[in-house]
């Protein structure tokens, strides 16, 4: 049975920093894409950044320069670096992993951004 179990978020001012972690048990962890992604109220749910398994990266262009995607399969965890924030990325983050036709969710960490 899969396990993804966020943390890290919390409440940070405008321009702060937060690193998310996403512990991952029960799957090979290191075949699986993982992606971060976030739904703020009354919005869909978006991708914010995935990392493969071979590391490539992808972002969204929101984010671009101020997050960071990270992966330890040593760990069987996958990081959120996030910096410079802004009022716009509050949101629900949830943590996704992907191999094939199998994909699993986190129950997801809050991100708000406030002064």
């Amino acid at each position: 049975q899969a396990q993804l179990v966020e943390s890290g978020g919390g409440l940070v001012q405008p321009g702060g920093s937060l690193r998310l972690s996403c512990a991952v048990s029960g799957i090979t962890f290191s075949r699986y894409t993982m992606g971060w992604y976030r739904q703020a109220p009354g919005k869909q749910r978006e991708l914010v950044a995935r990392i493969s398994s071979g590391g490539s990266t992808f972002y969204t262009d929101s984010v671009k320069g101020r997050f960071t995607i990270s992966r330890d399969n040593a760990k069987n965890t996958v990081y959120l670096q996030m910096d410079s924030l802004k009022p716009e990325d509050a949101a629900l983050y949830y943590c996704n992993a992907e191999w094939g036709y199998q994909y699993y969710w986190g129950q997801g960490t809050q991100v708000t951004v406030s002064s």
